[in-house]
């Protein structure tokens, strides 16, 4: 089965940048377009409204003239006043209609002079229903049957329709025109929008089915990671337990082999004890007997002398070599013992520890001429206090210990509260200091730095990091030669239950 293609955060990234560049774009399109074709509306419009108000105007001027027509008429023929009752009123809108009409065809040039001819048609209308109108009046109708056969009016009122024809003609097709563009607009309008539609719906779509896809793989991502947690869990319990068999048997293994091997060293001790009574009694006999005394015989010379100088310097040569190994089997059990040991956390106000620690050896620090200030300005604290006791102890011996015997000694220690719920704490003094390619050796078992005038097996330190790290924490220096040197310790402000069980 095939494997679908991953998609990543710089693919979702990507693609939903595109697709909302596409959809802005696409929006903006639109924006455009509807603009543009709402500004070509109201043109279009404006033209419909103007050719609609000429076509108005062109109608009642038309209809005024034609009604002031048949009231002459009727006039003449009769001679009753009652048919010009209307003429008067239309003789008024058509003058009025005849200027709203000059008014609204003023902006098209090419019009002027077919309205200055409409206009001279009219008045000469009107001027010619005037005449005829008041010679009737004075009962002149030879005068007025000659002006009506002459057909000068009706030739007046032809021309005057062919210009109302023209104008409402023309005006009408302005109107279909106008009216089919705005149809075509708004087809433009919906097509458009419709098109725009279709693409922002495509881009939200797209960019839906990126960051869905995207979700979705991030959702089976955690679903991975929470097993391979829980599995990892797993294999870190199973590791943890078999790291804490091994260091109990490492431990164990350690008891017991300092334990065999301090046996036989009793045993060498408790010989080299009757080795030197042995030869205690071998000297008082020599020396009863007078073994050595003749100087012709050299046998008995070298047995005085090995009796009396070899035996018992090579005696003390043993006997210093096996306190030395005592004191390096008291170390590793000391080692062995700390890391089987259960850590008892309780509430400890670390400058009460600390300030224990520095009365412990505070007849050494009078000796010295020196002297301790503190700076703890921190919470309370949950560890052992054993080993934190043990761990300032080391620390403050060693400051006095190797001092720099030319001046008064100085030792500072500070504490402060730092980020993740941690105590970072100082041990400073003015001593001779350490070389800068011996500031990581000097927590190695067994071993020493700088000049070797002080007793001393090379444990402290290494116990001391194997305290910290007991406690959670980290121990690390800094130091600078016949200036002084700085421990910096690193400790959680509350002991891991994990930590005081596993321990």
């Amino acid at each position: 089965m095939a494997m679908a293609m991953p998609v990543t955060n710089r693919f979702v990234v990507q693609s939903t940048s595109v697709f909302l560049l596409v959809g802005f774009l696409a929006l903006l399109a639109i924006v455009g377009m509807t603009f543009w074709l709402g500004e070509r509306s109201q043109v279009y419009f404006n033209d419909v409204i103007e050719a609609r108000d000429t076509r108005a105007s062109a109608v009642e001027l038309r209809n005024a003239v034609q009604t002031a027509e048949s009231s002459q008429r009727g006039f003449l023929f009769t001679g009753n006043e009652i048919y010009l009752a209307p003429y008067g009123t239309a003789k008024a809108l058509a003058l009025r209609q005849m200027q709203t009409l000059k008014q609204v065809l003023q902006p098209y040039r090419q019009s002027d002079i077919m309205v200055e001819r409409l206009s001279t048609i009219v008045a000469e209308k009107f001027s010619e229903m005037d005449r005829t109108i008041a010679l009737k009046r004075e009962r002149k109708d030879a005068e007025v049957a000659a002006i009506v056969r002459t057909n000068r009016g009706k030739a007046l009122m032809d021309e005057a329709n062919v210009f109302f024809s023209g104008i409402i003609r023309s005006t009408d097709q302005r109107l279909t025109t106008g009216v089919g563009e705005q149809k075509a607009n708004a087809g433009w309008l919906r097509s458009f929008s419709i098109f725009g539609a279709l693409i922002i719906v495509a881009v939200v779509g797209g960019a839906a089915v990126s960051i869905v896809l995207y979700t979705r793989q991030l959702r089976e991502a955690r679903d991975e990671v929470s097993i391979l947690n829980a599995e990892l869990e797993g294999r870190v319990e199973a590791r943890t337990a078999d790291l804490a068999r091994a260091n109990q048997e490492i431990q164990r293994f350690a008891y017991i082999v300092t334990h065999d091997l301090r046996a036989p060293l009793v045993n060498i001790m408790g010989f080299t004890s009757e080795v030197e009574g042995g030869i205690r009694s071998m000297q008082a006999l020599i020396d009863k007997a007078q073994i050595g005394d003749d100087p012709t015989d050299p046998v008995a010379k070298e047995a005085r002398v090995a009796v009396s100088e070899e035996l018992p310097e090579a005696i003390g040569f043993i006997r210093s070599s096996t306190r030395k190994m005592d004191s390096l089997i008291s170390a590793i059990l000391k080692l062995s013992r700390e890391g089987r040991r259960s850590l008892r956390p309780e509430t400890l106000e670390l400058a009460e520890v600390v300030g224990a620690s520095v009365a412990a050896i505070q007849h050494q620090i009078s000796e010295a001429g020196g002297e301790v200030t503190l700076d703890i300005d921190v919470p309370p604290l949950v560890s052992d206090r054993l080993s934190l006791e043990q761990t300032f102890g080391n620390l403050l011996d060693n400051a006095v210990k190797y001092r720099f015997r030319q001046r008064p000694l100085r030792i500072g220690v500070e504490a402060a509260p730092v980020p993740g719920d941690r105590l970072s704490i100082s041990v400073a003094d003015n001593g001779r200091g350490i070389a800068e390619q011996d500031r990581e050796r000097i927590f190695d078992l067994f071993s020493r730095a700088g000049a070797q005038d002080q007793p001393g097996e090379g444990i402290g330190l290494a116990y001391v990091r194997t305290v910290v790290r007991n406690l959670g924490g980290e121990i690390s220096v800094s130091s600078v030669p016949d200036e002084g040197t700085v421990f910096h310790i690193l400790l959680p402000r509350t002991l891991p239950a994990a930590l005081a069980s596993a321990t």
